[in-house]
């Protein structure tokens, strides 16, 4: 029987460490929980109880620890509300404080971080312009900062803020402070600069208790929000590949003669994942992409010490966050044995503790290995191969493309494909160009004419299975999602010889139709990587599977959540149809109460029953040929 797959992630600390929420993912929708911490040891959970039926994906501590705030997608679409509760286990008021305009009911709301004690929001509406704001929880009073079509709020406090700017693949950073608008780095066409945390302007940004009872203060010299924040310097940390080939971290500094920057860590042929500073300004942790693989540092900002790397209990690490004095950090790890669970590490004794009293639970695998692909054209690919188990028996193969195309394939726990390798199905997870992970050059090598590369990069993964893995040439299966979705249909549409099954999941199969129903900012911001609608009509039809339907002869299951505003339904529904006209095999899966993701546990349990048996019957079709 199939165990039941538990998971733990996205964890927020309280300032003085003392407090702990994180998302947890056991049954119907994910929810969060909150935990008291004494040292290390960890309570009891009790559920942050809300009004509102769908998956909780973001939970933060405010700056006075008296809040928790809630990001929440309703029935599991791709809008998203923003709810706060107080951490009194007592109190079991929530309230929601995204507000609407009658004009625009069905606006979308993403939780960034907390300004002090106010949330940091951004507001975008059906127009998709993004208002970057700030609003407080007590009574829903809203501060907009910024507003602009492409415009994502990174960071505020004390009167400057940080707004991302630019279209997939080209975006910039700039510092706000009243109405001054400042660039923070050279103009570099193609590079990405993505996050920041603004760190002080004369005073440590945020002095708070720390988990030995220092003295509390919240600094917080501008509540004007602007009347005089345009006086002396802002400093802020930022992630960036400005410059150079990898992201790395850089440290800006805004004063009234202009803007002086230089880079703080770096790691030469490795981007920077993510990082957090602590709020008094003595600590940053860094995760490293190694090949898609995390490594851990901490860097002592005041000497700019950088140490070891601190092993960490699994190959990947994600969802950063650090109490305010530094004490500790605490980030979601994961392998293919080990699924996402909620690690606590001390950067100064290197020493680690798992939170969860229930912990995380689910179906396992063998760590993949790391192989290389080289495509027809010599770029090099790397991919993680999945072998099945011994004694079982391999039937076929599976490869799984990933999102984005920014996305990363990486040895990080998956819950579907224990069950495929169970059934004796090897999976490849290729990294084909346009990948994130692996520098701007790669990311920017599958850009508008380029993609007809990355859809070969497919075909080179099919042929590397069969004279690498003996994979028989008649049983290779295609899969994704969301891009890597539309990847797979296009792969068996312009490939289809070489494919004795697919499977796309919430995938794109006309860039045209795509461009006309998805979200108005999803589309402006996609431009850059597939072309603009109107200029590059011609190619975006040459790129969509759906034109070329009558070439497509693999089994295709359709898989979509009904809630998806993010790659409609009607991209998986318009392609059924017209393989049901060209009497091509194929099936649509549609999960009603979901979207984008398929979050709901049932769901995803469905999908993995549904993917094995698809591909089963595939192969048994084949060897019987």
């Amino acid at each position: 029987m199939r165990r039941q797959v538990r998971a733990n992630y996205g964890a927020s600390l309280s300032p003085d460490a003392t407090a702990f929420a994180h998302l947890v993912d056991d049954g119907g929708f994910p929810r969060a929980v909150q935990r008291f911490l004494l040292g290390w040891r960890a309570s009891s959970s009790r559920d942050v109880e809300l009004p509102v039926e769908g998956p909780v994906t973001r939970v933060m501590h405010s700056a006075d620890g008296h809040w928790l705030a809630c990001q929440v997608a309703p029935d599991g679409s791709d809008r998203f509300q923003i709810w706060v509760v107080t951490t009194d286990p007592d109190d079991r008021d929530a309230r929601r404080i995204d507000s609407w305009p009658m004009d625009q009911p069905d606006g979308s709301a993403e939780l960034i971080g907390w300004d002090g004690t106010q949330v940091a929001a951004i507001l975008t509406g059906e127009d998709g312009v993004g208002s970057s704001c700030l609003i407080d929880p007590a009574d829903g009073a809203t501060i907009v900062l910024d507003r602009r079509t492409a415009g994502r709020l990174v960071d505020a406090w004390a009167g400057a803020a940080l707004v991302r700017v630019g279209p997939r693949g080209y975006r910039d950073l700039i510092m706000l402070r009243g109405l001054t608008e400042t660039a923070l780095l050279p103009y570099d066409p193609g590079s990405t600069t993505d996050l920041g945390f603004i760190l002080d302007d004369h005073s440590p940004r945020r002095l708070r208790s720390g988990p030995m009872g220092e003295s509390f203060t919240l600094y917080h010299p501008a509540k004007d929000y602007g009347l005089n924040s345009t006086e002396g310097y802002v400093r802020a940390l930022i992630r960036s590949d400005n410059g150079g080939s990898h992201a790395r971290l850089i440290e800006v500094t805004t004063t009234a003669e202009g803007v002086s920057y230089h880079v703080v860590a770096e790691k030469p042929g490795f981007d920077l994942d993510e990082f957090v500073v602590s709020d008094d300004m003595s600590t940053v942790a860094l995760l490293w992409n190694v090949n898609g693989c995390s490594e851990l540092q901490i860097l002592e900002y005041a000497d700019n010490t950088l140490s070891e790397p601190i092993p960490l209990p699994g190959l990947v690490a994600t969802e950063l966050t650090i109490s305010a004095g530094g004490s500790m950090v605490a980030m979601t790890v994961e392998s293919p044995s080990l699924p996402p669970t909620v690690e606590l590490v001390d950067p100064r004794s290197r020493e680690w503790q798992r939170v969860d009293r229930e912990p995380s639970e689910g179906p396992l695998t063998a760590d993949p290995t790391l192989e290389v692909v080289v495509a027809r054209d010599g770029m090099e690919l790397t991919g993680w191969l999945y072998r099945p188990p011994a004694p079982v028996e391999p039937v076929g193969a599976m490869i799984f493309l990933h999102g984005g195309p920014e996305g990363q394939s990486r040895p990080g726990y998956n819950e579907y494909y224990p069950a495929l390798l169970a059934a004796g199905i090897t999976v490849f997870t290729p990294n084909v160009r346009g990948s994130g992970g692996f520098g701007r050059a790669f990311m920017h090598a599958d850009d508008k004419e380029l993609r007809f590369a990355a859809i070969d990069d497919v075909a080179d993964c099919v042929r590397y299975l069969i004279e690498h893995e003996a994979v028989p040439a008649d049983r290779v299966a295609c899969c994704g999602w969301s891009y890597g979705g539309y990847l797979t249909q296009a792969a068996l549409t312009f490939h289809p010889e070489l494919f004795a099954a697919g499977i796309s999941i919430c995938g794109m199969s006309d860039l045209n139709t795509w461009y006309r129903n998805t979200e108005p900012w999803i589309a402006a911001a996609a431009y850059p990587k597939y072309g603009h609608p109107i200029g590059d009509r011609d190619l975006l039809e040459r790129l969509s599977p759906l034109l070329r339907a009558p070439a497509l002869t693999a089994p295709l299951l359709l898989v979509h959540g009904g809630n998806d505003t993010n790659v409609p339904p009607s991209e998986s529904q318009q392609m059924f149809d017209a393989l049901r006209a060209l009497d091509r095999t194929v099936e649509l899966l549609v999960f009603d109460d979901d979207g984008h993701e398929i979050v709901k546990r049932e769901n995803r349990a469905a999908l993995v029953n549904a993917m094995t048996t698809w591909l089963l019957k595939a192969f048994s079709a084949a060897s019987v040929l």
